[in-house]
């Protein structure tokens, strides 16, 4: 017996489709699928998917790190530095990068460290690096100190911030105290 091609490609069509729909009851036997978490999981994407036009109207709070200071690991700091280690030192005397050397950065004059060539925003910016501002500057470096040239995001989980700001405190020959 000989199929036209019309017929050899309906069969086939047909077939696929028994498969396809074999393969569809088959999987909804062996894995069953929760309702609610697909209707949660939805509302979740809508709301990443929400989440940058409300970021484009405000500053973003990544939270408070400095609760968490008394309690941050220096160590665990030590190793998030290593990201800052790409444009700073932390070494005393020890050269500017990209960035200036951070140093005894906590209660430094901002804008201030020797031989730098910091942005007119941040020559601009006043008072001294305390913990609440170094907080909020590693949250977001746009945020806190609107047209400066860092291009770091920032660390958005504030126990990593409060664990770098607990070990930039020791980069210091008197560390400042824990308010």
């Amino acid at each position: 017996m000989k199929f036209s091609n019309w017929e050899l490609l309906g069969g086939g069509l047909l077939v696929s489709a028994w498969v396809f729909w074999g393969a569809i009851m088959s999987g909804n036997v062996l894995v069953h699928v929760d309702e609610k978490s697909i209707h949660a999981s939805l509302r979740l994407a809508e709301e990443a998917d929400a989440a940058p036009t409300a970021a484009a109207k405000g500053p973003v709070d990544f939270g408070n790190a400095l609760p968490l200071l008394a309690k941050a690991d220096v160590e665990a700091g030590h190793k998030s530095f290593k990201k800052c280690e790409t444009c700073h030192t932390g070494v005393q005397g020890g050269p500017n990068k990209v960035g200036p050397n951070l140093w005894d950065i906590v209660g430094r004059d901002k804008g201030a460290a020797p031989g730098f060539s910091y942005s007119s925003a941040m020559t601009g910016a006043e008072g001294n690096w305390t913990l609440e501002d170094l907080d909020k500057f590693l949250a977001s470096p746009k945020d806190f100190v609107k047209g400066n040239k860092m291009t770091f995001v920032g660390l958005r989980k504030a126990d990593e911030r409060a664990a770098v700001i607990a070990y930039l405190r020791t980069l210091s020959p008197a560390p400042k105290p824990i308010p």
